[in-house]
C-alpha cells in the first residue's frame, strides 16, 4: 500500500515530540487540518485543539475523521503558520470517540506528506477487477488492486514478463456499478515496477489513455468514490 508520508527526525524522536507539544500548548483553541485515508480516498477536515496535558492533545474532530483515525490508529496534521517549524506532523491515536467527535493524539513526530504529490485520485477496490495484459504475443491475466486515471497496481502471476519500462496493452473490464454491466476498455501502459517475494506480484503501471478510454476510467473511478464515501458514512465502530 502507498506510504502516505515520510517520517522526519530532527533531533531525537523524544525531543521532536516535546517541541511539537510545546507548540500545541501555546495553540489551544486553534484549528488544524487533519489528513487520513479511507480506501485510498483522502479524508481531511479541520480539527480544533481543546487541551494539551500529560503529553497528549485532545481535539474536536469531524465524525468522518474520527472514524478513519479509529481505523488507521494515527493521523497526519498539516503544518501550521503559528508553529516555530514548517514540517507536517504525525500523531498516534490514544483515544477516539466517534459519537462525541473527540480524538486524543499522542507520540507526535515530524512528517513529510507524500500523498500531496499524487496527480490523480486513487481508489482501492473491494472486488477484483479483471484485466487482460498483452505482452508481446501473450495474453496474461491480472487483477487490479487500486486504480487512478494515471495508472494502477495489478496483481500478476510472474515477474519476468513485466520488465520495468516495457510498454504493454491492457484491457480493463470495468463494471458499471449502477447497471451491473461490464465495459471493456483498452489502454496502453508502461510498466513502472514489479515487486513482491512470491506470486501474486504487484505490478505498477502508468496509463497513456486516449480520450474515450480516459472518460470511461474516470466514470468508473467516480462511481467507486461515491461507493467508498457511502461506506464511510455507514461505518460503525
Amino acid at each position: 500500500m502507498f506510504q502516505y508520508f515520510d517520517k522526519i527526525i530532527k533531533g531525537t524522536e523524544r525531543e521532536d515530540c516535546l517541541v511539537i507539544l510545546q507548540n500545541l500548548k501555546e495553540s489551544v483553541g486553534t484549528r488544524f487540518s487533519f489528513l487520513n485515508y479511507f480506501k485510498e480516498i483522502p479524508v481531511s477536515y479541520d480539527a480544533r485543539l481543546i487541551n494539551v496535558d500529560n503529553e497528549m492533545a485532545e481535539f474536536e474532530v469531524h465524525d468522518y475523521q474520527a472514524k478513519v483515525i479509529s481505523l488507521e490508529h494515527k493521523t497526519l496534521i498539516r503544518s501550521h503558520e503559528r508553529f516555530s517549524f514548517r514540517e507536517d506532523m504525525i500523531g498516534e491515536a490514544f483515544y477516539v470517540n466517534v459519537a462525541r467527535k473527540k480524538a486524543i493524539i499522542c507520540n507526535f513526530g515530524y512528517a513529510k506528506i507524500r500523498s500531496d504529490m499524487r496527480r490523480y485520485v486513487r481508489v482501492l477496490l473491494d472486488r477484483p477487477l479483471e484485466v487482460d495484459m498483452i505482452v508481446e504475443e501473450d495474453i496474461l491475466k491480472g487483477s487490479v488492486k487500486d486504480i487512478s486515471l494515471g495508472g494502477a497496481s495489478i496483481d500478476v502471476g510472474a515477474m519476468e514478463q513485466f520488465p520495468g519500462g516495457a510498454d504493454i496493452n491492457i484491457l480493463l473490464k470495468l463494471p458499471d456499478i449502477s447497471s451491473g454491466s461490464i465495459h471493456e476498455v483498452g489502454v496502453t501502459a508502461t510498466v513502472i515496477k514489479v515487486s513482491g517475494d512470491n506470486a501474486p506480484y504487484s505490478c505498477v503501471v502508468e496509463f497513456h489513455p486516449e480520450r474515450n478510454s480516459q472518460q470511461q476510467i474516470s466514470y468508473y473511478i467516480n462511481q467507486r468514490q461515491v461507493e467508498i464515501i457511502k461506506e464511510l458514512k455507514e461505518q460503525t465502530l
